[in-house]
């Protein structure tokens, strides 16, 4: 990695990538430089070729309690302009992950409390432990999850979105696999067992498949209609069949072998 951050700490291992929220001192509370930070983070893991998964963790006691109180003392005192620019950088944080042509995995421990609900929510997986505590707590101190909604809706239906978004309160790993905010929730000695099973997973599928994968999945959720999606979806195959590693995956299932990108001979 090139870039140095000062509240992230980045690791790599075996084609993955770690993106540790490191403020342990106050639970990983995200401020304007964490939110930037996390920004660059994703945009870079998420060009470079020797990275197959990106996980989003936090160090210490929980993933992370929302946003840095101090940073929020300030942005109290903020006119309607300056509330803009900082939320719209807030929500280009959730943007790019929800983005990342990576497949992303949040794995939460401790709390997750408020805009932290956006970062898991924003990745295509999340798991936590059964002791892990979650809360959309905004409308407790007279605001309101904007940012996140289109993540956390996504995740847990409009219904449930009402029910934890009005209510503000909390709830633990087993309730928030429940809502669907997380897809499984385990006991903290089982979690990260339970990640690296997830990696495996997706380190035997094609990288380029799963990249475009996940741009149709987008394509089809959030910008075209089923009329549209006709000729779209099959534009989309037609061009991955014909793609050098669509070639070479149908070929290893042909030929009972394994496809290259998992130690298979081309």
């Amino acid at each position: 990695m090139t870039t140095k951050y000062t509240t992230l700490e980045i690791e790599i291992t075996d084609q993955t990538g770690t993106v540790w929220l490191n403020r342990p001192e106050i639970r990983n509370a995200f401020n304007e430089v964490m939110i930037g930070e996390l920004i660059r983070a994703f945009k870079e893991l998420g060009e470079r070729n020797d990275i197959r998964v990106i996980l989003l963790r936090g160090r210490g006691k929980s993933f992370c309690a929302g946003a840095d109180l101090n940073w929020m003392r300030n942005v109290a005192t903020y006119g309607y302009e300056e509330n803009y620019r900082e939320s719209l950088q807030l929500a280009e944080c959730f943007h790019t992950i929800y983005h990342c042509p990576k497949p992303t995995i949040a794995v939460v421990h401790g709390a997750a409390m408020g805009g932290a609900n956006g970062l898991l929510s924003a990745c295509d997986m999340a798991f936590c432990d059964d002791e892990a505590m979650f809360s959309l707590s905004e409308v407790k101190i007279g605001i309101i999850p904007a940012a996140i909604s289109p993540y956390v809706i996504k995740r847990v239906g409009e219904y449930g979105a009402r029910e934890l978004m009005l209510s503000g309160r909390r709830i633990n790993g087993k309730e928030a696999e429940h809502y669907r905010l997380v897809n499984k929730s385990l006991p903290a000695d089982k979690l990260d067992a339970h990640v690296r099973e997830q990696i495996s997973h997706l380190l035997t599928s094609g990288p380029n498949a799963i990249a475009h994968c996940k741009k149709l999945i987008d394509t089809v959720c959030n910008k075209i209609n089923m009329e549209e999606a006709k000729s779209y979806t099959a534009k989309v195959i037609a061009e991955i069949r014909a793609s050098e590693e669509g070639q070479e995956g149908m070929a290893a299932f042909l030929e009972k072998r394994k496809p290259g990108w998992v130690g298979g001979k081309k």
